[in-house]
């Protein structure tokens, strides 16, 4: 019988700042996220610490005496990360880890470490491996005493830990390398993607941990790996879907978030491409999560760098078993009713009405209204279907169910 590892977590505290563009309850909310993705590195929160800045020190991004404090908080209680939600500079890192004396990461660093897990393929480990070192090079002065110690934890992954000695030069070689490759498997992929065919392209996109690979694999019955920690999907997977005698095929991509790395949105072009070329969007949205609507936002922004904002689009609320919204007792005139007390129902009746019938609600792990969302996406790639071949359309139905 197998003895139960037990997990060790590298304790790590947070730091966020409020200024003007983020008020005390957004900074909450991004701390929030921070912590997740610290969870999923392997990291556990022991505390955070927030500060009031108009104007971000540009040696220490933070002031000097907020520094002291989490000084001499990491020396008593052997912190081995202090985590930075935005992204620091160079100087800043530096002079911050002198200070401090433990790893600094900031949200950028904290992303690309995650993905450095998560990269299975060799062509998801080669994007990292890009991304990692146009973060790096910036920052190699210093950063290698650290990086020395031989054992893992947070950002501790990939050309670190392996490229002690490497000079800028060095760096600029591999980068330039890297793209080559990068180039090379594009074009191999850019074929693949021609030789699939005629067959509608459906792709799923949405944040991170919206349920995107559950989705997938209850729609094509595969075994897409899910778990309920941001970016479990790493690798772009591709499926044929059949629905009655209906075939197309059905990607999951890999998830949004706030604040993406600009590196990461680059070096994953390929896969950003699948969205790009995709003839139908099924944005998955997590309406369990408070802030699910800012969530929305940030993938509209991203569809809308990469030039697929206005492709067709269903918009796909999921996790409606989880959904819970707080209760106005009639005799309370104190509390100004919100969004957080509407229920599903009242949802439907915001701006969601302006939607038509481009929405569904579902619970893609309890497999509830799963039904509906096969009739609403038959019915989609139907359409595109005839579109395309517009002398077959006797061969498929109206509606899915007249099967």
């Amino acid at each position: 019988m197998l003895e139960k590892q037990n997990i060790e977590y590298e304790k790590a505290v947070l730091v966020g700042v409020i200024n003007k563009t983020q008020n005390e309850e957004k900074v909450k909310e991004y701390l929030d996220e921070l912590e997740f993705l610290t969870y999923t590195a392997g990291g556990q929160v022991m505390k955070r610490f927030v500060q009031r800045v108009d104007l971000p020190n540009p040696k220490t991004y933070i002031g000097s005496g907020k520094i002291q404090e989490i000084a001499s908080y990491v020396d008593e209680n052997e912190i081995g990360s202090v985590i930075f939600d935005d992204e620091l500079s160079a100087v800043q890192q530096r002079n911050i880890e002198k200070i401090l004396r433990c790893k600094i990461l900031d949200r950028t660093g904290l992303i690309l470490d995650i993905f450095a897990q998560r990269a299975k393929t060799s062509y998801a480990r080669t994007q990292v491996e890009l991304a990692q070192y146009e973060y790096l090079l910036p920052r190699l002065t210093g950063l290698w005493t650290h990086l020395e110690r031989q054992r893992g934890g947070i950002g501790m992954r990939g050309p670190g830990e392996t490229e002690i000695e490497t000079d800028r030069r060095i760096v600029r070689d591999r980068i330039a390398l890297l793209k080559k490759k990068l180039t090379k498997i594009d074009r191999q992929m850019g074929t693949q993607r021609g030789n699939r065919g005629a067959l509608v392209r459906v792709a799923l996109v949405g944040y991170t941990n919206v349920g995107k690979s559950t989705l997938m694999n209850v729609i094509s019955k595969s075994q897409v790996f899910a778990e309920d920690k941001l970016f479990a999907t790493l690798d772009t997977t591709v499926r044929k879907v059949v629905l009655g005698n209906l075939p197309f095929l059905l990607t999951d991509t890999v998830g949004f978030i706030r604040k993406l790395p600009t590196q990461l949105v680059e070096s994953f072009k390929s896969t950003l491409d699948e969205v790009r070329e995709a003839d139908l969007l099924l944005h998955i949205v997590d309406i369990s999560h408070p802030n699910f609507e800012d969530h929305i936002s940030s993938v509209n922004q991203i569809l809308n760098e990469i030039g697929s904002a206005d492709k067709k689009t269903i918009m796909v609320f999921n996790k409606i078993d989880l959904y819970t919204h707080e209760i106005l007792e009639e005799d309370d005139l104190m509390t100004e009713r919100t969004s957080k007390h509407f229920t599903i129902d009242e949802w439907k009746q915001t701006w969601m009405q302006k939607l038509g019938d481009n929405v569904l609600f579902i619970s893609a792990l309890k497999k509830e209204n799963l039904d509906e969302f096969r009739k609403k996406v038959y019915d989609a790639v139907r359409e595109i279907h005839i579109s395309r071949f517009p002398y077959n359309n006797f061969l498929y139905p109206e509606h899915l169910d007249e099967y």
